[in-house]
């Protein structure tokens, strides 16, 4: 009996080799009919017999390509209308579109085979790439996805890159940046300083071998990636990096590594099954581990390292050339500024920074820098959410409206909401510098232009922060409305929205640095109760402190301890020995003493520096979160201590019992790995009372942390084994990060639903 039917696809499905494995499973099911990109989606026609129509419907999920992400399939009946064959269609582009666009993807293992295979015409060629990898959202410009519609328009395929393009048995069937050494772009090698000029006759031919022999001789090479310039150099040369930290103005933080290959990452950190797994997925991330190799110049002050292995052909290319096996990887900017992207702009802003360009001529349509992860006993959690990840939609949200949700100034992300599909775009950066906010502009215009939506037409939602830099970008936005969503709760609601949990009621933990509460002081340490359609009331906080100087204090451990420490009695000289707090301590004091420049907070962040202050980090932090990286890199060093106290009583956590503790043990000598373990112990302890406490109250069993307080993996795994304990499930951010990077999405989740309006503080 003949059928016919109607599907549609949502999802990651455009750009991933979707359409030419419907057109091999239709013709596998000896199927007619028709598939291509529609403006939400992929939309099929099929129609023959109904076994074979079945069988079609059965196999488009469980069959998908590896790097396909489907939502939903709509399948609806249609007449028959004697269709012939079944054909790949152009794409169509008629209404908004809101089809989900595919990250970037790493080099494919059957693209690798080929890039080293001599008897392959694209042999070393560094632009290689299938439906299976290579390029996406860094290349689109505009929707459907099509190839002129990329930033490959540029170069038209020669008849072998055609005929494969055509021809439904070939891996690039419709790969839209398929090109070989005959029809695409190229590399060059551009030389910055004078000293570090290639010699002209030097294989002029062979860029990639000669920005190799740079990279061994201890030059730094700004490479051109996939959306984005890395500097580049050698990890084993102490000069190299040194030479590098200067020019970039990075002080301490650490930077990434890419290693040549999965043995020498195995070598470099120590790779849980889970870490392994996502080191060499298709987002192809930077990794979080605990290190194996001392590279003390390359991430001080941490027992961490992070790698990623390449997944360009042009990486594979360069260590294949000779460049060292292990090299530093860090985004091509000076701190604090984006990533540079564009030839014209690297050329200008990476003079001085690096020796030599080695420059692809396929234009970068945006930047997009690397994603970052981590491993853990509650799954994986992202830490800066880009390539490989975004713009992926992370959440289907109960609304038809257009949403656009402005996010944080620190870490700063948005999200655009488009048919009730979230899309979070890629990692932007902290505002504080007017590129940054140049690139939130553009990020802005970009995925409004890319789903064709009318800014008269938005909800714009934003911090209730009244002098955030996204806040005030979204209130010229032009849009139809514009709403205020308080910082802890939007952390709170992208962990529900990831799970689509709109009105289940939980117990909220939010510990982070800053954020702008009701009351309008600094909050930072806040308990909730509530869901995101029926809001979040404040049920309990950290007891508050006194703030010396305001932001200051979090750039200066001692001078945010002045603000905590006052409250403890008995207290020694911390200018003596052992503490030797500098002078900036005393001057903090004498604010204190006057009330000028004060403020109150419950800010969680502020205790990590004062606790850290307490053990010995008195200088200047050059990177947020510094000090609680430490402090959380002694902990790791003792398993076996009795936790402090930090009781939960009237709705208030008292953190005064545990700094009392960590000044006296550290007065008489103890352990400073032990201390530190101590103070997380105890905080953990006094979170799980007020979790217990709320709980039973409300009669609620779960728990929701975020906050960036919660990149703390010895606090984050101390309270999951708490809780557990206590029957408690401990819901955390998996697809989006659990500090400012995710909270676009929960502020999102909150406008939508019409639950940004602050509760009362209880």
């Amino acid at each position: 009996m003949t059928s016919a039917c109607t599907v549609r696809v949502r999802g990651v499905v455009q750009g991933v080799g979707f359409r030419p494995f419907v057109y091999r499973l239709a013709r596998a099911n000896t199927l007619a009919g028709w598939v291509l990109n529609g403006d939400d989606g992929v939309e099929i026609r099929v129609e023959g017999d109904r076994e074979r129509v079945e069988a079609f419907l059965r196999d488009l999920r469980a069959d998908a390509p590896a790097a396909a992400n489907i939502t939903a399939i709509d399948v609806s009946e249609a007449e028959a209308s004697g269709l012939g064959e079944f054909v790949i269609r152009g794409s169509r582009g008629q209404a908004r579109p809101t089809a989900a666009i595919s990250p970037d993807l790493a080099l494919c293992a059957r693209c690798l085979a080929e890039l080293f295979d001599p008897a392959d015409p694209r042999y070393h060629y560094p632009y290689l790439t299938c439906t299976d990898c290579g390029p996406r959202y860094s290349i689109i410009e505009r929707l459907p996805y099509d190839r002129a519609a990329t930033t490959m328009a540029a170069w038209p395929m020669d008849p072998r890159c055609a005929g494969e393009y055509h021809d439904p048995a070939s891996r690039r069937f419709h790969a839209q940046p398929v090109a070989c050494a005959e029809c695409g772009p190229r590399f060059l090698l551009v030389a910055l300083a004078e000293e570090r000029a290639p010699p002209p006759d030097e294989g002029a031919s062979d860029p990639i071998a000669r920005a190799a022999r740079l990279l061994g001789d201890g030059a730094i090479v700004g490479i051109k990636g996939l959306g984005g310039y890395h500097l580049a150099c050698d990890a084993r040369n102490p000069d190299a990096v040194a030479a590098l930290r200067d020019r970039k103005f990075r002080k301490e933080k650490p930077f990434a590594l890419m290693a040549r290959d999965l043995e020498l990452a195995r070598a470099v950190v120590a790779l849980s099954p889970d870490a392994e797994a996502l080191l060499t997925s298709p987002a192809a991330p930077i990794v979080l581990a605990p290190a194996r190799l001392s590279l003390a110049h390359v991430a001080p002050g941490t027992d961490e390292l992070g790698v990623m292995l390449p997944y360009t052909p042009l990486h594979h290319l360069l260590f294949a050339a000779g460049a060292p096996p292990l090299l530093v990887m860090t985004s091509a900017n000076r701190s604090s500024e984006p990533i540079a992207y564009q030839d014209a702009d690297a050329r200008r802003r990476l003079a001085g920074l690096a020796d030599a360009l080695l420059l692809g001529e396929r234009p970068i349509a945006r930047r997009v820098e690397d994603s970052v992860v981590r491993s853990g006993p509650l799954g994986p959690v992202v830490l800066r959410r880009s390539r490989g990840y975004a713009p992926g939609a992370v959440a289907e949200l109960p609304t038809a409206r257009p949403v656009l949700a402005m996010g944080a100034d620190l870490k700063n992300s948005v999200t655009l909401v488009v048919d009730g599909q979230a899309f979070v775009s890629q990692h932007i950066g902290d505002l504080d510098h007017f590129d940054a906010c140049r690139a939130l502009e553009e990020t802005v215009h970009d995925l409004l232009a890319m789903y064709a939506v009318d800014p008269a037409e938005l909800l714009v939602v934003r911090d209730a922060h009244p002098q955030y830099r996204s806040a005030a970008y979204a209130g010229i936005a032009g849009a139809a409305e514009s709403v205020t969503v308080q910082h802890h709760r939007a952390h709170l609601a992208s962990v529900l929205a990831e799970r689509g949990a709109w009105d289940t009621e939980v117990v909220g933990i939010c510990l982070d640095g800053t954020g702008y509460g009701d009351d309008g002081t600094i909050w930072g340490g806040e308990c909730f109760v509530g869901s995101i359609r029926g809001g979040f009331e404040r049920a309990g906080h950290l007891r508050r402190a006194a703030l010396a100087g305001g932001d200051a204090a979090a750039r200066w451990p001692v001078q945010a301890a002045a603000g905590f420490v006052t409250q403890l009695e008995g207290l020694p000289d911390l200018t003596a020995a052992p503490f030797a707090f500098p002078d900036r301590y005393d001057g903090a004091r004498r604010l204190l003493e006057r009330g000028t420049r004060v403020f109150a907070t419950t800010s969680t962040g502020r205790l990590f520096d004062a606790a850290a202050a307490l053990l010995g980090f008195t200088g200047e932090v050059t990177f947020e979160g510094q000090a609680a990286i430490w402090l959380e890199q002694l902990a790791r060093r003792s398993l076996t201590v009795t936790a402090y106290s930090c009781p939960f009583e009237d709705a208030v956590l008292d953190w005064r019992p545990l700094l009392a503790a960590m000044v006296e043990d550290r007065a008489r000598g103890r352990d400073l790995g032990e201390i530190a373990r101590a103070f997380h112990l105890g905080l953990a302890g006094g979170l799980r009372d007020a979790a217990v406490a709320l709980a039973a109250r409300h009669r609620l069993d779960i728990v929701v942390a975020s906050g960036g307080v919660f990149q703390n993996g010895v606090l984050l795994d101390e309270l999951a084994a708490l809780l557990e304990r206590e029957r408690l499930a401990l819901w955390i951010n998996h697809r989006v990060p659990p500090n400012d990077g995710g909270i676009s999405l929960g502020q999102a989740a909150l406008g939508a639903l019409g639950t940004c309006t602050n509760s009362p503080s209880r």
